[in-house]
């Protein structure tokens, strides 16, 4: 719920900075002095964001790897009868990881603004946040493993993008193609994980 809540604080200021007023948006921040953006480093304009996203993959690898909170965080996501059990205060590492992954998400959004979009409007986020629930789920919950399941999704729907445009289809095909797959992916999970037999009943008599 706080994805609404957060939408409309962006709805709510860029009525404050619309310029010009009544246009809905408030345009590049900053076009003429570039104040607030990030610096481009040898030339490159988003290698600063790539840098950026590389290091704090790596940080919370290491941090769910080996720190307390980050085996708290596993204990609690398996069961949290056990994490009871184990005297593991459920509520409170829920309470962190919640801040955590506010943190993470806010980190996310500076890049965004300050890095990529320039600007400030309600879609900025794009569908990420659920694109991200598919990308932890396939990775499970690996942040190293994070990285390449998003490189698929991202080949996924250029992909299907290009088919779509190459064969004068409508772009709504790609992401009906793109879902097909997922759907196929996220079916062949369930066989990984569970297996199916059947009992056969012998037909014996008693004698």
């Amino acid at each position: 719920m706080m994805n609404y809540v957060a939408t409309q604080l962006v709805a709510f200021f860029v009525i404050v900075w619309e310029v010009p007023k009544g246009s809905g948006n408030i345009g590049i921040i900053n076009q003429a002095t570039e104040a607030g953006w990030l610096p481009q480093i040898f030339g490159f304009k988003y290698l600063l964001n790539i840098l950026l996203v590389l290091a704090l993959t790596l940080l919370m690898d290491q941090y769910l790897k080996f720190s307390k909170h980050g085996y708290e965080i596993s204990v609690v996501g398996e069961s949290t009868n056990t994490a009871r059990y184990v005297g593991i205060k459920v509520e409170s590492v829920i309470i962190r990881t919640l801040l955590l992954s506010g943190a993470v998400c806010g980190f996310a959004g500076f890049l965004l603004v300050a890095g990529t979009n320039h600007t400030l409007t309600t879609t900025i986020a794009g569908g990420r946040g659920f694109t991200a629930v598919m990308v932890a789920w396939l990775a499970k919950f690996n942040p190293l493993v994070m990285a390449a399941s998003s490189f698929l999704l991202v080949f996924m729907d250029s992909g299907a993008g290009e088919i779509s445009t190459a064969y004068g289809l409508n772009h709504s095909f790609g992401d009906i193609l793109t879902g097909i797959i997922l759907f196929f992916i996220i079916g062949c999970e369930f066989f990984i994980s569970y297996q199916v037999h059947f009992d056969k009943k012998e037909g014996g008599h008693d004698a």
